[in-house]
This record gives structure tokens, sequence and C-alpha cells, in this order.
């Protein structure tokens, strides 16, 4: 049975536990599996990379994995690489003496001297151009670099640790990413389960999340109703753990003064996939006259692939995970359905 009080929810996750372990929030296997694979590296100096979903806390696991480590004392720089103009994040990275491009009206310490004796984290490694892959590639391996505009070489000893939602392996065929730059920061992989995999954490989490925005606004901490659970189990959370927080902000708002949240603080999209619209406990209705079996089975497979798609803005590997499908099943599913239905469609001769 699910504890329903905040105070309970918490209670379970905070007691005796070390301060990197509140960060992660959930008991089940497959964050234990997380937590495990950081109590085991942190103490090391390899590159890790981090890969999940949009929305799975990957951030919040480097910061974990910097604090559980000896570099916790030290700073964890974080950068977003998608966030910077692409021509900007070399000297964002490595810095620049003054008057190394236009603008440059000032020398700058970079991202990686700013994490001397700690933790780099880069987030959204897989949007950095070739050009700049080459660079921190070297930064890599010789644990040194030259700042924009200078020829002076500066030595780092920085650990670093790096994110993303993409496919790097898919990106690397595509001649997108540098494969030794691949496996230079794949020395460590941690996948971050997305919620769907992990929805015994759920409570944990909202029950979370209701203390932290309790706390940062100044307000009485709220309960979460007992029929509340189950909604929230029933949901999807495509945007995951981020979704979540964002969405137990809107129910605290809705509810005003009342201590407790139910389902109606938290509306869903009506496209939830968990949940099938059915009429009369039925998802087709067989006509008198009968039916093509297989062109309409066929023809909710498409839909409902189709749908994936949209939602993981034609990412099929993403697709394929909202599908519980291998992406080379979906690949092919969709190859063979389309065929299909573009024959059926063709005028009898």
């Amino acid at each position: 049975m699910y504890a329903l009080a905040t105070d309970e929810i918490m209670a379970s996750t905070t007691h005796a536990i070390p301060a990197w372990r509140t960060l992660l929030v959930g008991s089940s296997p497959a964050m234990l599996q997380v937590v495990e694979l950081i109590s085991l590296i942190a103490a090391r100096r390899s590159n890790v990379l981090i890969v999940g979903e949009t929305g799975t806390g990957k951030e919040m696991v480097a910061r974990a994995l910097h604090l559980a480590s000896p570099r916790s004392s030290q700073q964890m720089v974080a950068i977003n690489c998608a966030a910077i103009p692409k021509d900007l994040l070399e000297a964002e990275l490595f810095g620049h003496v003054k008057g190394a491009f236009t603008g440059a009206t000032a020398a700058r310490t970079g991202r990686f001297e700013e994490a001397e004796g700690g933790t780099l984290f880069l987030d959204e490694i897989g949007d950095m151009q070739l050009d700049l892959q080459a660079k921190l590639l070297r930064a890599l391996q010789e644990r040194e670099f030259q700042r924009v505009g200078s020829s002076e070489t500066v030595k780092v000893d920085v650990r670093v640790i790096a994110a993303t939602n993409a496919n790097l392996l898919e990106r690397v065929k595509l001649g997108k990413f540098r494969e030794d730059l691949y496996y230079r920061l794949h020395v460590v992989p941690v996948r971050i389960p997305p919620l769907r995999e992990r929805k015994e954490d759920i409570p944990l989490l909202a029950g979370h999340f209701v203390q932290k925005i309790a706390r940062h606004e100044g307000l009485p901490s709220k309960n979460i109703g007992a029929e509340t659970i189950p909604h929230l189990l029933s949901y999807y959370w495509p945007g995951n753990v981020r979704e979540l927080e964002n969405a137990v902000e809107m129910a605290t708002i809705l509810s005003r003064d009342r201590m407790k949240l139910v389902p109606e603080d938290f509306p869903f999209p009506e496209d939830n996939p968990i949940q099938v619209e059915m009429t009369d406990d039925r998802l087709v209705r067989l006509p008198e006259e009968g039916l093509d079996f297989e062109a309409v089975i066929g023809r909710i497979e498409l839909d409902l692939l189709e749908q994936a798609l949209r939602r993981a803005n034609g990412n099929k590997k993403i697709a394929a995970d909202i599908l519980r499908l291998k992406r080379t099943t979906l690949a092919a599913k969709l190859k063979t359905l389309e065929s299909q239905i573009g024959a059926s469609a063709q005028p009898a001769h």
C-alpha cells in the first residue's frame, strides 16, 4: 500500500543515507541499479556517459556522482552544449585571450579551468560540432588544451561527465559524431530509466516535489490523496521526472488552500497512450457484413506507430521505447504496414 502523507513518503528516502543519495529519489530496481553503479564508479577518474530521455534527470545523476566522488569538495561545472551558439562553445569550454575574436574585449577563463580538481558536466554532448569534438578529444586524452587565440598549453585535472538523449552510435554512423570521442566518453555508460520503467517511484517522487515546492514557496506541505496514486500511475509521463515535477507544481496551484491533492488537480492529455479509449468495452465494432481483419489491424498498428513517431519528434529509437519495441522491429513494421496499406489503396484492375 502506498503511503499517502508526504512526510511519510519522504521519511523512507532520507533516513541514514549519504548526501549524494538524497538527490536520487526512488527505490525501484531500475533506480537501484543506477545507485549501485554510482557507488562503484564514484571514486574513479574514468569519464562517464549518461544516457536517457529528456527529463529523466541526467544532470541530477551527474551531481550525485560528483558528490559521491573524492572531488566533492571542488566544483562541478555544468554546461549545456546545445544552449550555447556553436561558434562560441569553444571559447566557453577552453576560454580565450583578449582580442581572440570580435567582442573578446577581455580574457576569459573557460569551463575546463573553472572545474580544476573537480567535475565538468557536458550536457547534450551530441549537439557539438565535429571540429570542436576533435579539440575536446585532445583535451580528454592529454588533459591539456589551448585557450582560443593563444598558443599556451593549459594542463587540467578534471573528471568529465557527458550526457545525451541522442543515440550517439547512430550519429557516429551518420558521420555526425566522432567514433574516437564516443569511445573516450563511453568508458562507463550510465543509462537513466524513463519514468515508465520505474513507476513504483512515482509516489516517492510526487511527495518529494510537494515538499520541495512547499519549501521554496514558504507554504505548508500538502498530502497526496489515496485515490490520486492510481491516477498518477495510469499516465505514461513522456516528459519523465521533469513533467511529473511540473504537474505537481500545477496541482499545488490548482488545489488552492486544500491540503490534499486529488486526481482532478492532475489533468492529463486525452491522448495518454496507456489509456486506450473503448466504446462498449470494444476497441473496434464488428459490422454486420464483416471486415478485412488484416487491413484493420494493420491500420491500428500504423496509427500507433505514427503517434509514437510524432511524440518522439521522428526519433525511431524513442518511438520504439514508447511502444516497447526494438528499433529494428519498429522499422520493419513501418515498412511492411506502409507497403500493405499502400497496395490496398490501389484501384483494382
